[in-house]
Order: structure tokens, then C-alpha cells, then sequence
């Protein structure tokens, strides 16, 4: 069995960085990139267009010295608040990013989702959400898939391994997981598997919002409030909600996270769906 280790952190932003404890956060992460692209020739990033991916990417081009090695996978759901897509293709160009956006058009063209009555929304992101990813990765044949997935955002990922086995239909079992003591990673696993992998599983909502401050970090602009309303978690439009909130500035979210008591996900609808509908979607392939 190979194991890949990660190396003791060395400072990158100096005594003087307000947030110091972010340069160990950063440099396992951009180490457990780095043994993505050297482990994993057929690899991808998913790219939601939300703050965590969009921090992957950032990471990604501080690990290959400004340059995103992997293709970006974006599924479009097609029910994307308008901006997210403006925003998605505006940094595509601005930082040469490879796209690959996946849809199922079969099932937009039949009416089959949540809007339109037919499905139930853990329904409707399996059609809109799974089933296209899965058939990017199957057409692509990628080995691994890098998602910004954090431990602390929903109770399921806290199951989760930085380097992640699914079977050949991408189908998780969160019962038979490698361990990962000590900063020791499986990278090495039995022809077929899929991988899933997760650079941002030690990091935190906070941590995220520091380092989009520290590093200066383009988002979608609906982070940021507008009429004392924001959106703090990004998705589709009519199972997304926003927040109570007067923060403009990287720096106002992050006073605002260090008061709040209210869950990351908790404007998510597709998650109060029913007590295990994220398990279960996450179980059969979702990120």
C-alpha cells in the first residue's frame, strides 16, 4: 500500500499575517493537490461557483505557480441564480480555466424536476446533480475527483477521507473508509475504484472566510448582503435561501461567523427534506 504523508507546515504570510493559523491549513491542502496530480493522471475539480470551490481553485493555482492543472467541472443544474453563471464564466476566462459543464438536458427537456412539481427535491438533485456528474466522469473517465467539501459544514462529511474510495459506479460506502492517522494518506487502491478528494475537509466555514479575506479572493457577489439580506451557502435558486444580514465585507462576514449560532446549511431546503436525504444522496454519488 503507497501512503502519501504530509509534511510539517512551514510559515508562508509571516509573524505579522493576522491569521497565522492558516498557513498550516494551506499547505496540507496544496500537499494533498500536489498527490492528486501525481497519483491521479485522469483527475478533475468540481466547481460549484461557491466560496469553498472557488478557494480550491485559488489553491490549486498556488500549488502549479498560478496555473489550474485540472479540468473544472461545473453541473448546471440550469436553475443557477444568474449571477453565479456570469461569475463562473467571467473567472473561467480570466484565469484560463479548463470547463467542462455537465447537464442532464433529457431530464430539463421532460419536465422532470423539483419546479416543475414532478420530483422531490433530493429527487430532483439526483437527476440534476448525480446523474450528470457521474456521466462527465464516466465519459471522461477521471480517476478522482477533487471536491471543496469542509467536515464541519453537514454531519455526513464528517464521515469523510481526505482521499476517498467509491466503486465503479461512484456509489459510497462510508462504513469502509481507509483510515488516516498521523497525517497518512491512502493513495494507492484496487484497479476501478473512483476517488473522491477533499483538500478542504480540515478546514472550517471561519478558516474559509479568513483566507478569502488574507488572500483577496473573487466571489460571486451574493455572498456579500444587499437590503440586510446574504447568502451564505450557494446553490439553486429555489431551494436556496438567504440570511439576516449586514455584512458588505469579507471582514463583516467573518464578525458575523464568530457571533452566529445558526447552521451553515441551514437555508439549504433540500437538506430539512427528510432526517438522512443528504446520506443518502451523498451515498449514491452526490459531492
Amino acid at each position: 500500500m503507497n501512503s502519501a504523508v504530509a509534511p510539517s507546515a512551514t510559515p508562508s504570510a509571516g509573524a505579522d499575517s493576522p491569521y497565522p493559523h492558516l498557513d498550516a491549513l494551506e499547505n496540507e491542502s496544496i500537499y494533498i493537490l500536489r498527490e492528486t496530480f501525481r497519483h491521479f493522471k485522469k483527475s478533475a475539480m468540481l466547481w460549484s461557483i461557491g466560496k469553498d470551490s472557488c478557494v480550491m481553485l485559488w489553491l490549486a493555482r498556488k500549488a502549479f505557480f498560478g496555473h489550474v492543472p485540472f479540468p473544472c467541472v461545473h453541473v448546471d443544474t440550469s436553475y443557477k441564480i444568474p449571477e453565479m453563471i456570469e461569475f463562473r464564466d467571467r473567472l473561467a476566462r480570466d484565469w484560463n480555466l479548463k470547463l467542462i459543464v455537465g447537464q442532464n438536458t433529457e431530464a430539463l427537456a421532460a419536465g422532470r424536476t423539483f419546479p416543475n412539481g414532478v420530483l422531490d427535491r433530493v429527487g430532483c438533485c439526483s437527476a440534476l446533480k448525480r446523474d450528470p456528474l457521474a456521466a462527465v466522469i464516466a465519459q471522461k473517465e477521471y480517476e478522482a475527483v477533487i471536491v471543496g467539501i469542509r467536515r464541519d459544514e453537514e454531519g455526513t462529511r464528517a464521515k469523510e477521507r481526505y482521499f476517498s474510495p467509491r466503486n465503479k459506479d461512484f456509489e459510497w460506502n462510508f462504513r469502509d473508509q481507509p483510515p488516516e492517522f498521523w497525517g497518512q494518506f491512502q493513495t494507492d487502491f484496487e484497479p476501478g475504484t473512483h476517488l473522491r478528494v477533499h483538500p478542504l475537509l480540515h478546514w472550517t466555514e471561519l478558516n474559509v472566510w479568513e483566507y478569502i479575506h488574507r488572500e483577496d479572493i473573487p466571489l460571486v457577489s451574493l455572498y456579500y448582503a444587499r437590503e440586510g439580506r446574504r447568502y451564505r451557502s450557494l446553490g439553486c435558486a429555489p431551494c436556496t435561501g438567504t440570511v439576516e444580514s449586514n455584512a458588505t465585507t469579507t471582514q463583516e462576514i467573518i464578525d458575523e461567523l464568530r457571533q452566529t449560532k445558526v447552521a451553515e446549511r441551514s437555508t439549504r431546503a433540500q437538506d430539512q427534506e427528510s432526517e438522512d436525504a443528504f446520506e443518502r444522496l451523498r451515498a449514491s454519488g452526490y459531492m
